[in-house]
């Protein structure tokens, strides 16, 4: 089992900055998949970016260019710098661990983002 503990959610005026990050713990193994994923109120849950243990990292268009994935293999995290922060951002972003075939959800954080 693995545990995913996310932090650095809150609210932000438009064109802010907030940087998640989500720690993992339990039964991790070195090959990894780690992401995020945000929904918001009424809307489907959506990818967001992920990055794997090696740094290949894939980013949605709707965040290309204003956010930045990174990983630190040894502590088992994952951050998500975000930058000019638009209203349409405003979700519950949460960390996603894959490993050996199995996905892994943390609680989720709010992102609020006011016009």
């Amino acid at each position: 089992q693995v545990h995913l503990v996310e932090s650095g959610g809150g609210l932000v005026q438009a064109g802010g900055s907030l940087r998640l990050a989500c720690v993992a713990s339990g039964t991790t193994y070195s090959i990894y998949v780690m992401g995020w994923y945000r929904q918001a109120p009424g809307k489907q849950r959506e990818f967001v970016a992920q990055i794997s243990n090696t740094g290949v990292a894939t980013l949605a268009n709707a965040v290309k260019g204003r956010f930045t994935i990174s990983t630190d293999n040894a502590k088992n995290t994952v951050a998500l710098q975000m930058t000019s922060l638009k209203p349409e951002d405003t979700a519950v972003y949460y960390c996603l661990r894959s490993q050996d075939g199995h996905d892994y959800w943390g609680q989720g954080t709010q992102v609020t983002v006011s016009s």
